[in-house]
């Protein structure tokens, strides 16, 4: 079934400047969101989601009451909640499969939701900015594209993406927001920022940027973050990009990169780092097939329970 605005289908015939200009309160939200201040997320009762992560749980979880990323330019950060059962999934999605990536968080969604009889489901995107190459818009259509073939009826509630999500200074063009973070218990969403974006936030980096799909790093009904076990090969000229300034990282690495944060470049070179120490995880991080798992100890932080040598 289709994705809806105020029960009415979206024509995504249409550019997204019609959809706005015919839902404005969408451009009201939106306004709504950017002009609050990002709050800054301590780890307590924190899960933090990484690029092409994602993370599912209700708000009977007696462990994790925050959802949240940040870090997005061109990505885009999804929400999807189903209303009755309060199931909420955060992903951070950068156009790597995104058809599938829609699908896997549906799934994931319904899958915490199936006793609930009443209840719909509602999207919100957050991310993205009028860049130079237009992968954000790229995204943006996506993802519309993605909900909209869904087999269930999808309400799009938020739509902070792209051109509204977009400030321009001295002629260059930035994010307004950078990451949000959603309150399963509230179904509350606002601007934030994580000082801590662990555990293992190396490990997860690293998988990505060699390539992984989207990955469920979650499991809501023991309320275990689960952390591989990954596999990669050597990582293509990892000492060269290691020699090379923060110039140039920033510019071969980056897919905006005069939008990046500041921490950006520091956080590639650690990522590139780890892969350096880390050829063969196989051998050095997941001899035993095992995954990493966490569970949060008393004072709401994450705790190792279950790992191999790292």
């Amino acid at each position: 079934m289709p994705l809806l605005v105020n029960g009415a289908r979206v024509d995504l015939a249409r550019p997204t400047g019609d959809m706005i200009r015919a839902h404005p309160q969408l451009e009201e939200k939106a306004k709504l969101l950017r002009s609050q201040p990002a709050q800054i997320v301590e780890p307590k009762g924190l899960l933090y989601v990484q690029q092409r992560e994602f993370a599912v749980t209700t708000p009977k979880d007696g462990s994790v009451s925050i959802l949240g990323s940040d870090d997005a330019t061109t990505c885009h950060i999804v929400v999807l909640r189903h209303t009755g059962s309060g199931a909420t999934c955060l992903t951070h999605c950068d156009g790597s499969d995104t058809e599938a990536e829609v699908s896997l968080i549906m799934s994931s969604v319904k899958s915490l939701s199936s006793s609930t009889g009443c209840g719909r489901l509602e999207v919100h995107l957050v991310g993205g900015f009028n860049d130079d190459r237009q992968l954000s818009q790229k995204l943006t259509n996506q993802l519309l594209r993605a909900f909209d073939l869904q087999p269930e009826d999808v309400h799009l509630v938020t739509f902070c993406v792209t051109e509204l999500n977009d400030r321009e200074e001295q002629d260059i063009h930035f994010p307004i927001i950078y990451g949000i973070a959603v309150n399963v218990k509230t179904a509350e969403i606002f601007p934030a920022t994580f000082p801590e974006k662990g555990p293992d936030e190396d490990l997860r980096s690293a998988h990505v940027l060699t390539g992984a799909p989207l990955t469920n790093i979650y499991d809501a009904k023991t309320e275990q973050l689960r952390i591989g076990p990954y596999f990669w090969g050597p990582f293509p000229h990892v000492d060269f990009w290691l020699e090379q300034d923060d110039a140039q990282i920033l510019q071969n690495l980056s897919t905006s990169p005069l939008a990046e944060p500041p921490h950006f470049v520091s956080h590639i070179r650690a990522t590139l780092t780890f892969l350096k120490e880390h050829p063969f995880p196989s051998r050095s991080l997941f001899p035993d097939r095992k995954p990493r798992i966490y569970k949060k100890n008393e004072e709401g932080l994450w705790e190792l329970v279950c790992s191999d040598k790292i």
